[in-house]
Formats: structure tokens, C-alpha cells, sequence
């Protein structure tokens, strides 16, 4: 039967998010007729009946908790009804211009099923629903269906096919849903291999609480777990791990059981109950939990994301019936730290577990649900402008970032691959950028490869290939030589981009700002057109053009990037360039008596193997050192994360009367007068830190104020792995608010290099659209 009626396509995150029973209730609560399905567009739907307008009021207000509608359309048509009311079809495939939702946190209504002994899913790890459960990391491809997922080999048994048809039931068209009797299931195997007897959960909790090291299967990547609150376990996964220093994060089961070693107040709190459930950094508490964040004042903190973690929590209390016990305190503390050997990729297959891993854990937890894509966790921090990005990754991703939405014309698509240290990759495809989960360094084979992997899922997923394919300025980055090779075999142009340039492109990404933006740029390091070291820049903006207007006085590097890795040469560096050089050796004695500074003043002295740079990174390896901190690095930013803590520990300064000075008429910002201030620090590291944090702040804003005066007419954006730094960024949030500036800053990518990739794309489409057009 054809009837007149109205066709509504809807994009967006409409897939796997309970959002065709969604329309089929609203249709039969309005009595329409008509149908709905999944497409490579979204979801389509066809109404007939008279109630059609209150039907798209009803769309949009009370869409699934999952679900984010970007656009929807409705065009008046004829089309042909179901025999009986209203349905929902088969999907049907087509060019793919939607995109499935990221992995979200345990519901409500599930936690009841798991922790009710007269449901069928009492205690079931794999317990979901369409309101959460996991999408991104066992999703193969679109449209989103069972037959594109790893559910895909556990057919429906009777009761959960019963469900999946019921529309009443909340598990209709519940993509991953199941039960202990078609489910995935879980075991526990010894490290060697061989399975331990008895629950695996039970005894995978007996194992912790002995003070073992267990891995377990999670939703994007395996976690390497421990009791957080015996050292010697801690100590045990460090030295395992290789890992010497660098954090671990910790989950409990609630906020309250994270009180005595967090502070965690209402915005942290509200992350860490959010639907991506990520790690959130939050101020230390009361308790010190030996060796799990060494030297630092945050926490990285988290709560159980899936049936399976909290399941360990309620086997320690004992299985009660109920959610009563959701809301206590528990004692139990777990170490979560990404499982994998140091350096490598997230371990993913349960064979590559066994191998990657022996010699880490003692025992494995696994299951037979195969983890498609990798997917480490977020980590986020409560801003005053919202939560700050640290690493974007489970939870967040695949949402896009919405983009030009006054544009006439979608551009070019474009393929960016980010940088060296904490890549990303990203699809700018349409009016949307679609940034992919962490996946780190790139400087091990294994990690290259995971590079690639991301590349073809993230381009298969999204059904693109690319018009020009964007990369870092810097010739020996494997992403720059993944980038060339293919836009040669896509026979597409490379574009290179700065990566300075890039840390500002991204923000204006986010903020559809085609500018003009004044860009500060504050990192460790990245690659200069000019070929040199930059880090400290300030930077013009205007579309795709890019002016350097600005920059830190140069640091030499004596020893070249080994000066990045041990603070005190930085120290001997900025102390020599000060025309200090002559108080090298007795500060030295004082903080580091095993170290020779002659030498690196020789090295200065002659200008050899001593690069210059203008990186605002390193001038916090040299307040670490001259404060006598660290004389060596054993992670990537670890002297500038320990001195930030000092300085949060300690409490706001007043800036440092004359610590820094503008040269070149404000072109060019020096802290080098704040140097012997920071040697007379000795009995005061806190101070020291707190005074270096509150002056670097308050010469940064001197240094936009000036180029204001000459640029004028610009907005203001900061980015580099710099603008992580909370004591900093407070304090330059201030001196620029009582001058009347207000900051753009990242919000939907980190500022640091895992937002790379966005600021690539943004210029790179830019520079490609003349051509595309």
C-alpha cells in the first residue's frame, strides 16, 4: 500500500545507540505507520499519519542517552507501508557518511541484572544493553549490526532473541547483547598457560589481594592489575613493566572509595561517573600509595567501565543481591595500567597476551570476545572551561568533531598522521574530523604497525580514501614516511605542515576559526621551517597561512636531544648563556656532586654538538635542575610533571620582580634573569618551582600582550604539551583576563601531540582546496 507521507534522514552517532526502537516507540505511541532502518547515511525513516511534526519534536527531545543527532532532514513523499503499522527493516549498505558511537560505561539498569540472583545475567562480565556496552572496539565496519561486530559468532540464544525483537525490551536491536548461555564466557589461565580451577573471578580477586600481577581482558586492550595499596606488588609490576617512574592509575569502586588517596570534588566526579568513564587526574589525597605515582601531586583515577571490573568489587564484598553496596566504600584499590611491554602497543588477542606478557603477569583473564580495534584509556582533567584533554582514546573516540558549519562546499578529504610522541591519526572527511584513539610513540616496530593498522580501520570504517594526505615537517618521523608512501600508492599530493603550526590549527579546527589567531606554541620540541629546534613560538595564523612573529631566547643543548633527557645539562646550559658560568661548579657540588660539568662548558664554549632551541620544555628542565630535582629523566616530561606538583603543592607566588625581559623590540621573551633566583631557592624547592611557574606566566602574557600591539585585530589560542601544565595555564589565564584577552584553547583534542593530526588536516585542506574546488 503507497501512501503520502515524510521521510526523515538523521545523522549523527544514530547507530547502536537504541536509536531505530527509539523511533519505532515514538511512531506507535503517535499511531504512524511507516518503517525505519540503518543506513550508510544514518537512520531513514518513513512516516505516515498526521502526528508526523509532534513525531520530529519527539526525535529530537527524547533521543537515546547514547546517541547525538548532527542533522536530520524530512522531505514530503510517497512511499509504500508495511502490511502492519509501523516496523524497523533490514539495513542496507551504501557510501558510508555516518559514524558508530565510542564504548560507554556499564547502565544503571544493567548493574541491577548483574547484581540480581534471580536474573539470567546474575554475574555476567558481558552484560550490555542499547544503552551501553561497548561499539568502537568491536566494531569491524558500517552500518552497525551483530554480523559486523565480534558478536557476530554468538548466534541469539531463545530468551535473548525474545528480547532482541521485543520493542518493550530495552535490549531490542541491542547489537551486543547476550547471555551466559550464547555469551562470550570468561576463564583464568596461569601465565605459563595452563587454566587455574575454580571462578575465575573469584580467583582472579584472590590472586590481587595475595599481591599478584594479573592481566585482564578488557573493552579496548588487556590492563595489567594489582593491588594499589601493597608496594611491593606496585614495585614488583614496576620492575616487570620496566616502567621505573612513570604513573599508574588506580580504580575504585565509587568516588567515595577514592577520598582518602583523591581529591575529587564535583567536576572530577562527574568525569569519572561520565559514559566514557575515563582516567581522571585528580589532586592527591591524605594517603600516599607507595611507588603507583611517584614524585607527582595528581592521581590518575578511574571507575570500573564494564561488568567485568566491577565484578572483582563485588566479589569482595562478599556477592550481595542488590545495588545497595554500589554506594559504600570499599576498601579495594586496583592498580589499571595499560598491559604491554614497555614501549609496545596495547596487547589486544588473547595468544598475543600469553606471549607478550609472560614474564609480566602471573595470571591471565580472559574471554572469547575479540577486541577489533585497540583502544587505551582516556585521560582527562577537570579545567574551569571544562575537561582538558590529556589523551583522547576509550570513551571519546570515534565521535567527530563537528566542523565549518557555514561552509557551502565539504572540501577535500584528508588524511593526517600526526607526529612522533603521542600520535594520532586523523580523517577530516566532510564537515567532520574523525581523530583516532592514542597510539604513542613510534619508535618501535610494533608501534609503526599499529600506526598502520589505525590507518586502514579508520579509513575502512569510514569508507574514504583520502585527496591529500597531511604529515609532520620533520623528514625521519615514521608517520612522515608512512604519509609519503601513501599518497603515492593513493596517487594523492603529501602535504607537509609545521608541527607549531599545527599545535594552533588545531584549536582554530575546533573553534571554526579561519582567524586572523595569534598561536601560542609551547612544547618540548618539534621541527622549525627554518630547520631548528622550536618550542617556545608565537605564531600568526590567517587560513592556512602561518608567520613565525615571535619566540623563546635560544637554549643551546649541549649533547643535542641526551640535553632533553637530563635536566642538569640544561641547567649548565642556561647558566653558561646567562654569562653565569662561572657559579656552574659550585652548583654542582651542592645538587649533583657525581657529575662533571666541564666538558659540557667546553662543549658550550665552543658552540659544538650544542643545537640551539627556543623550546619553553626545556626551560622547565632547567628550573628542575638548578632546584636539584633530577639530574636524569627516566619518562618523557617527568622533571616538568614533578615541578608542576611542587608548585601546586605550594600555592600561588607572586611573579619574580624583573625574572624575565622582552628583547628585540617584545619579539623575543628571555627568563634568563630569573635564574639566580632559582639557585637561591636551596632549602626550598616548593617555593622555587611555585616562583618559576608563577613568573613563566606572567612573562608568556607580556610576551602575547606585545604582539598584540604590533599584530592587533587577533584572537589568542595556546597549544603544545605545555598547556597541560594547570599551575601554568591558571596563571596565564589570569594575567591575560585583567588585560582583557579570553584564551582559546583545545577542548575536544589534547593540546599536546595527540592533537597533531587535527591542526594537519585543518591546514592541509586549506591548502587543498583551491585544487579540490
Amino acid at each position: 500500500m503507497r501512501c503520502l507521507g515524510y521521510l526523515f534522514r538523521i545523522g549523527g552517532i544514530v547507530q547502536g545507540v537504541g536509536f531505530r526502537p527509539h523511533v519505532w516507540r515514538i511512531a506507535n505511541e503517535l499511531g504512524l505507520a511507516g518503517w525505519v532502518r540503518n543506513d550508510g547515511n544514518g537512520v531513514t525513516v518513513f512516516v505516515c499519519g498526521p502526528s508526523w511534526m509532534e513525531f520530529e519534536r519527539r526525535l529530537r527531545d527524547d533521543a537515546p542517552r547514547l546517541a547525538r543527532i548532527d542533522t536530520v532532514t524530512v522531505e514530503a513523499v510517497s512511499g509504500d507501508l508495511p502490511e502492519t503499522g509501523f516496523v524497523i527493516l533490514d539495513s542496507v549498505a551504501g557510501k558510508i557518511r555516518t559514524a558508530i558511537g565510542p564504548d560507554a560505561a556499564i547502565c544503571t539498569a544493567c548493574l541491577a541484572d548483574i547484581c540480581d540472583p534471580a536474573s539470567r545475567r546474575w554475574r555476567y562480565a558481558f552484560t550490555t544493553c542499547t544503552h551501553c556496552g561497548p561499539r568502537y572496539t568491536v566494531s569491524r565496519r558500517i552500518p552497525y549490526d551483530r554480523a559486523q561486530t565480534s558478536l557476530s559468532g554468538f548466534p541469539l540464544c531463545a530468551p535473548c532473541a525474545a528480547e532482541y525483537v521485543d520493542p518493550a525490551d530495552r535490549r531490542f536491536h541491542a547489537e551486543t547483547t547476550c547471555c551466559p548461555d550464547c555469551g562470550p564466557q570468561l576463564w583464568l589461565l596461569d601465565a605459563a598457560g595452563p587454566p587455574l580451577a575454580g571462578d575465575p573471578l573469584g580467583e582472579t580477586l584472590r590472586r590481587l589481594q595475595a599481591g599478584h600481577i594479573v592481566a585482564i581482558k578488557g573493552l579496548g586492550g588487556f590492563h595489567l592489575a594489582c593491588d594499589a595499596r601493597n608496594p611491593v606488588a606496585v614495585a614488583e609490576l614496576r620492575q616487570r613493566k620496566q616502567r621505573e617512574a612513570k604513573p599508574f592509575a588506580v580504580m575504585g569502586l565509587n568516588p567515595a572509595s577514592l577520598t582518602s588517596v583523591a581529591l575529587v570534588g564535583e567536576d572530577e566526579c562527574e568525569l569519572l561517573r561520565s559514559l566514557a568513564a575515563p582516567i581522571v587526574l585528580c589532586p592527591k589525597g591524605a594517603e600516599e600509595l607507595p611507588g603507583v605515582a611517584p614524585g607527582l601531586a595528581w592521581l590518575g583515577a578511574m571507575l570500573p567501565a564494564t561488568p567485568l571490573h566491577l565484578l572483582l568489587w563485588h566479589e569482595a564484598a562478599g556477592r550481595p543481591a542488590g545495588t545497595a553496596w554500589l554506594q559504600e566504600r570499599a576498601e579495594l584499590l586496583l592498580v589499571m595500567t595499560s598491559a604491554n611491554p614497555h614501549g609496545e602497543p596495547l596487547v589486544i588477542g588473547n595468544d598475543e597476551a600469553l606471549e607478550r606478557l609472560n614474564g609480566i603477569a602471573d595470571a591471565v583473564l580472559l574471554h572469547d570476545r575479540e577486541i577489533v580495534t585497540r583502544c587505551d584509556d582516556s585521560v582527562v582533567r577537570a579545567a574551569p572551561q571544562g575537561p582538558a584533554f590529556i589523551r583522547r582514546s576509550r570513551g571519546y573516540v570515534p565521535v567527530p568533531i563537528a566542523l565549518n558549519s557555514s561552509r557551502a562546499d565539504d572540501g577535500p578529504t584528508v588524511l593526517a598522521l600526526g607526529g612522533y610522541l603521542k600520535n594520532t591519526i586523523c580523517v577530516m572527511k566532510g564537515r567532520e574530523a574523525f581523530l583516532s584513539q592514542h597510539i604513542g610513540g613510534l619508535d618501535n616496530a610494533a608501534a609503526i604497525a599499529f600506526l598502520e593498522e589505525s590507518v586502514d580501520h579508520l579509513l575502512g570504517i569510514l569508507d574514504v580514501r583520502p585527496d591529500i594526505v597531511a604529515h609532520d615537517l620533520h623528514p625521519d618521523f615514521p608517520s612522515t614516511h608512512l604519509a609519503l608512501r601513501l599518497a603515492e600508492e593513493f596517487n594523492v599530493p603529501a602535504q607537509a605542515v609545521g608541527h607549531h603550526h599545527a599545535h594552533i590549527a588545531a584549536i582554530c579546527a575546533e573553534q571554526d576559526d579561519n582567524g586572523p589567531v595569534l598561536g601560542l606554541a609551547i612544547d618540548g620540541v618539534g621541527l622549525g621551517p627554518d630547520g631548528t629546534a622550536w618550542g617556545g613560538e608565537l605564531l600568526r595564523l590567517d587560513g592556512a597561512s602561518c608567520e613565525r612573529i615571535g619566540h623563546l631566547h635560544p637554549l643551546a643543548m649541549p649533547g643535542g636531544d641526551r640535553a632533553a633527557r637530563e635536566p642538569w645539562r640544561m641547567a649548565v646550559s642556561a647558566l653558561h648563556g646567562a654569562g653565569l658560568g662561572y657559579r656552574v661548579g659550585g652548583w654542582i657540588h651542592q645538587y649533583y656532586p657525581g657529575r662533571d660539568p666541564g666538558p659540557l662548558l667546553t662543549m658550550l664554549d665552543r658552540k659544538l654538538r650544542s643545537p640551539p632551541t627556543t623550546s619553553l620544555g626545556r626551560w622547565f628542565d632547567v628550573a628542575a635542575g638548578l632546584l636539584g630535582l633530577r639530574d636524569l629523566m627516566q619518562f618523557e616530561g617527568q622533571a616538568a610533571m614533578e615541578l608542576e606538583g611542587l608548585a601546586a603543592r605550594h600555592g600561588p607566588v607572586a611573579p619574580l620582580s624583573g625574572g624575565y625581559v622582552l628583547r628585540d623590540n617584545g619579539c623575543v621573551l628571555d627568563f634568563s634573569p630569573l635564574l639566580p633566583a632559582l639557585m637561591g631557592c636551596k632549602n626550598d624547592a616548593a617555593y622555587g618551582a611555585a616562583l618559576f611557574h608563577a613568573t613563566l606566566a606572567a612573562g608568556l602574557a607580556a610576551f602575547v600582550a606585545a604582539a598584540l600591539g604590533r599584530v592587533g585585530g587577533a584572537r589568542v589560542a595556546v597549544g603544545g604539551g605545555c598547556a597541560m601544565n594547570a599551575v601554568l595555564m591558571a596563571g596565564l589565564r589570569g594575567h591575560l583576563r585583567a588585560i582583557g584577552v579570553d584564551l582559546l584553547e583545545a577542548r575536544l583534542a589534547p593540546p599536546n601531540d595527540g592533537g597533531l593530526a587535527l591542526g594537519q588536516a585543518w591546514v592541509a585542506r586549506r591548502l587543498g582546496e583551491a585544487g579540490y574546488r
